[in-house]
């Protein structure tokens, strides 16, 4: 009989923050990002969320988060980009956001940071892929958590982040004409 060399357990490094990414075609990726934030809070953790597509329409999560003292909200884009009549200027707004974004990460003052959709504004071409990855490898501080949502999350970010998760769609209420829902979708 063999002895079999045990399988040693990871090291749990509580001061080193995870990156984790929150992508595919499917529902649920900033409503599963929320709990997250709302789950940190619960832990008396400082958190940021930064939306990047998003504009001033006030949703639901943001109203009831809003009650916590240790968050900070900004809600920083130009709204659905689907519909955008200015592409230019939501370039622009998501490269300052990008900007605003990485200032905040930087302060090192915050537990855990939500990039809301900040994955479409990879896609637009607004940041690029390398970019993200770069900066999560080189200039997070180490002990942040770092939660990045939106569709075709780019292939360098999910290289670099400790995990990702693929939403995927079955079926959607919108295919049957049913429009989004208050408390449900926002």
């Amino acid at each position: 009989m063999s002895e079999e060399t045990p399988n040693p357990q990871p090291k749990d490094d509580k001061k080193k923050g995870v990156v984790l990414v929150l992508t595919g075609p499917g529902k649920g990726k900033s409503s599963s990002a929320l709990g997250m934030v709302l789950r940190a809070l619960g832990w008396g953790m400082r958190v940021c969320v930064i939306q990047f597509i998003k504009g001033q329409r006030k949703t639901g999560e943001e109203q009831a988060i809003q009650k916590f003292s240790n968050i900070e909200w900004h809600a920083l884009g130009d709204g659905f980009t689907w519909k955008t009549k200015d592409p230019e200027q939501d370039r622009i707004t998501g490269r300052e956001t990008w900007r605003f974004a990485r200032q905040k990460i930087q302060t090192g003052c915050f537990d855990l940071v939500l990039l809301d959709e900040i994955n479409y504004a990879a896609h637009y071409g607004w940041i690029s892929g390398k970019e993200i990855a770069t900066f999560i490898t080189h200039e997070k501080p180490a002990k942040t958590h770092l939660l990045l949502t939106g569709r075709n999350a780019p292939l360098e970010v999910i290289e670099v982040a400790d995990t990702v998760t693929e939403m995927q769609a079955v079926k959607h209420a919108y295919e049957k004409g049913i429009t989004a829902k208050r408390g449900i979708e926002f």
